[in-house]
């Protein structure tokens, strides 16, 4: 018997990677005969559910002070989230709570809610929440594990938006959802990378409550890539993705600036207009812009290699799982999940924030030869949503 799972993510659309996944989830579901619900904090920008009355109203943290009070009890697990989570689940009964990213905007109260009614509760982890009160892992653009273990050392750094009042904020969200409550709500923990699974087991979340499972490609982009011819690598080499500080796209750009090759740049961001301004005069660098699904894939298909030059924990970056799906090798930064994606078959990895080595690493992918058809064969299997699926049902299981 197929189970019926409601997917709890605080925004329902393409907002960010995890909005991506779990939209991607509701459809991988509901194509494998599961009845599938969605719970979700209202927005102006979201797709249109069937589930959507009962969803909480929306808060903001930048609003005037009754905003921030709103929010402020949104995090901690207070006002209509509470009522509203509990409708559904008596309207819908489910047999799987399936929750990705849920802080602040909705509260881990939805997961005490389900473990008190004997539901299963699954966690897909996006980002590092659970660990770091300030989700990314970074303290002045820099790599920081302070509060893994000692999660008021967010009050002393003041690393969540360089704010007391946001990290004393995010100090007490960490005290409230603190990680034995989290453990004992939670059934199981997903993964999508060994290295967010060994940073929680190091925050001290226990090994058997934690599994490892990539993320996949939806069946949509699946058709997409398989459909698309392979090229032999094309005259320049691309850079999709966000255009911010931790994603190293400074180093990126001081690196390309004095290379012979050229780089195409895809995404926008907040460093889009400056970096636009400074690098503006430089034939080899071309800044295209937001792209849509289309037209990424056509730039990977064309390219002959991708980089990824992040500077932060990137978990499971679903830019090197679409290059690999479109037969584009990789070069990808030796930092976070980058490195378990990348096979000499299929790529090469270079140390992270490091301008010469990342200019050899260019260097050396540019005269290399690699087989484009096995790399996207290899990839379609990989990262199939049938091999996600497999997989989840076994965490899914009850025995588990």
């Amino acid at each position: 018997m197929k189970q019926r799972v409601l997917i709890v993510n605080k925004f329902y659309y393409r907002r960010g990677g995890d909005c991506v996944c779990a939209l991607n989830l509701e459809h991988l579901l509901r194509d494998n005969g599961h009845e599938v619900a969605v719970f979700a904090m209202r927005h102006p920008e979201n797709l249109p559910s069937e589930w959507d009355t009962y969803w909480p109203d929306e808060i903001s943290f930048s609003g005037g002070a009754k905003a921030k009070l709103s929010a402020l009890k949104r995090t901690l697990g207070l006002g209509d989230v509470v009522a509203k989570f509990n409708r559904l689940l008596d309207d819908f009964h489910p047999d799987v709570v399936h929750l990705h990213n849920i802080h602040s905007y909705l509260s881990p109260i939805v997961a005490a809610i389900a473990h008190k009614r004997g539901i299963r509760v699954v966690w897909t982890m996006h980002d590092y929440k659970l660990i770091c009160p300030s989700y990314s892992c970074l303290r002045n653009g820099k790599v920081c594990e302070l509060c893994y273990t000692a999660p008021r050392n967010v009050l002393t750094t003041r690393c969540m938006k360089g704010s007391l009042a946001a990290s004393a904020i995010a100090y007490m969200e960490a005290l409230r959802w603190n990680r034995s409550r989290l453990q004992s709500y939670t059934d199981r923990f997903i993964a999508p990378s060994a290295f967010m699974a060994s940073k929680m087991k190091q925050g001290g979340f226990p090994e058997e409550k934690i599994s490892t499972l990539c993320n996949f490609i939806s069946p949509d982009l699946l058709d997409s890539y398989s459909d698309t011819g392979i090229n032999n690598g094309g005259d320049y080499y691309c850079y999709v993705g966000r255009l911010s500080e931790e994603k190293g796209v400074r180093t990126l750009l001081a690196a390309a600036a004095s290379m012979p090759y050229t780089l195409k740049v895809a995404g926008g961001g907040p460093l889009a207009d400056e970096l636009k301004a400074q690098y503006s005069d430089y034939r080899n660098i071309e800044f295209l812009g937001m792209l849509g699904g289309e037209e990424v894939r056509d730039l990977l298909s064309h390219a002959r290699f991708s980089i990824l030059t992040s500077e932060w924990y990137e978990n499971n970056p679903m830019g090197i799982i679409e290059s690999l799906c479109a037969g584009c090798p990789v070069a990808g930064a030796e930092i976070g999940g980058i490195p378990e994606l990348i096979t000499p078959e299929c790529g090469r990895t270079f140390r992270s924030g490091d301008k010469e080595s990342l200019q050899q690493t260019v260097a050396e992918m540019w005269d290399t030869e690699f087989d484009r058809q096995a790399i996207k064969t290899k990839a379609l299997a990989d990262f199939a949503p049938e091999t996600h699926y497999r997989k989840l049902m076994e965490i899914y299981s009850p025995e588990r």
